[in-house]
């Protein structure tokens, strides 16, 4: 690895972490700084931004939007709520399970904010330290992504499969990602089951519960969504983003099945002239989303002024520079690269989870990640079905508790028992983020790697 390099490599670095600092659109803006020091400075050759990506997370995002809109999600929530509710001993499992499939549905994590003071006012109430359900509901939210069919990472993965070779559908995903994160998932509640001290022996909170104000703040308020009223509209809004995912699968299930045609094998996709899944997902999501704006009162300048709607807009921008950054750099250095990484992935080529990984903690998105760095994993040899099986640990942001969800959650908890250490490292957050990751990737792995051998589930390599 020659000294221009490792330069370059520090600039890209440098513009990562400085993005992931100011956080929002500076991820993707400050991208643009290291890119036109590359290209300007240094002479290297401008990657490719990706576009398909990008199209496809404003078609689902601007779908999301409308539910939001509509008041669809609110409906959702409230449902999780009574579920939640209901059953209120075993918050700290079915918490976790309630954020990560809110994630699968709706495609990003941030749907958090609504459930997670719910979460938090259950426990509460049901003298559970807050601490162990909250921690691992915020990393669950941000597990689903890789579960979700129409979430950026998904879909990155399956389009840049597809352009490797890889030929592997959104179903073939999620019948890896979605069993693998939930047994990271349980493993990450059964080890919080226990976490810390119980709330009655507990001196800080105990101090806290002693002053009456104090008390009044973590008692006397009752997070709820109960009491809101759901229209037929809110309620067909669902349905019709539902009915829109289903279609999504099937036409996804269209990719796997195969037929033949003239005498050759091909895939019903193939042989009945479907166009590619980013160009069906894009008119599926639009489509839907029209029918909110006309059918069940989604207010336009209600869905863009929405979190859901905003959040994705920031991945877009965050995506796009990050991308095109590592793009530039890793397309010029592809040979060495090649040379530096042979024996390592030949032999190891599991080791690659951990350059996700780690790629993660510095990207606050794990469709950046898989934008970024996928294309080069292929590159460098790495088969497609251990790429699958450790597509989970693109998640590692929660590693430096900056990521908003994180934030809220610490918020959320009135009892003060979800934290961020004195030790930044040291939070709530660290062990069932840990513990999910890990197991969800050697699962995954296993799955695709181990226990079938990519046949089992139809791969195409």
């Amino acid at each position: 690895m020659s000294l221009v390099m490792i330069i370059e490599l520090l600039i890209v670095l440098a513009a990562l972490y400085v993005g992931s600092r100011y956080g929002s659109l500076a991820l993707g803006a400050i991208s643009g700084i290291g890119l036109a020091i590359l290209v300007f400075g240094f002479g290297l050759k401008p990657g490719t931004p990706p576009t398909d990506v990008i199209y496809i997370i404003i078609a689902a995002v601007t779908c999301a939007g409308t539910l939001q809109a509509s008041g669809g999600m609110d409906w959702m929530i409230q449902v999780a709520e009574k579920m939640l509710r209901k059953h209120p001993d075993h918050i700290t499992f079915l918490g976790p399970l309630t954020t990560f499939f809110l994630t699968v549905l709706v495609g990003t994590g941030h749907v958090v904010y609504t459930i997670m003071p719910i979460i938090c006012d259950i426990a509460l109430k049901k003298n559970i330290r807050p601490e162990r359900p909250c921690g691992v509901s915020s990393i669950a939210s941000q597990v689903g992504i890789t579960c979700s069919p129409i979430a950026a990472a998904v879909v990155a993965f399956v389009t840049i499969s597809n352009a490797n070779g890889f030929m592997v559908s959104i179903p073939q995903v999620l019948m890896v990602t979605i069993p693998a994160c939930l047994c990271g998932l349980m493993c990450a509640a059964a080890a919080s089951y226990r976490r810390g001290k119980d709330l009655d022996k507990d001196p800080d909170f105990l101090r806290r519960k002693s002053d009456p104000e104090m008390y009044k703040y973590m008692y006397g308020n009752s997070a709820t969504t109960l009491d809101k009223v759901i229209t037929k509209e809110a309620k067909a809004s669902v349905f019709i983003f539902l009915g829109a995912l289903l279609v999504i699968v099937l036409f996804a299930f269209c990719q796997m099945i195969h037929v033949t045609k003239g005498g050759e094998s091909v895939t019903l996709a193939t042989a009945i002239n479907l166009p590619k899944m980013n160009i069906i997902i894009q008119i599926i999501m639009l489509t839907a989303a029209a029918a909110n704006i006309m059918f069940c009162k989604a207010q336009p300048k209600k869905a863009v002024a929405g979190a859901v709607w905003q959040s994705g807009m920031v991945a877009v921008v965050a995506i796009y520079g990050i991308a095109w950054l590592a793009d530039t750099y890793f397309g010029n250095y592809l040979d060495e690269m090649k040379v530096m990484l042979a024996d390592l992935v030949t032999n190891y080529p599991w080791s690659i989870a951990f350059v996700f990984f780690l790629v993660s903690v510095l990207i606050n998105s794990q469709g950046a990640v898989v934008v970024a760095m996928l294309p080069l994993a292929y590159e460098l040899g790495i088969a497609g079905p251990v790429l699958l099986g450790v597509l989970p640990s693109v998640y590692g942001y929660f590693f430096i508790p900056n990521y908003p969800s994180d934030i809220a959650t610490v918020n959320f908890d009135r009892s003060g028992t979800t934290v961020i250490g004195k030790y930044l490292l040291n939070h709530s957050f660290m062990m069932p983020g840990l513990i999910c990751v890990t197991v969800s990737t050697i699962v995954g792995y296993l799955i695709t790697n181990v226990l079938f051998h990519g046949y089992f589930l139809g791969f195409v390599q």
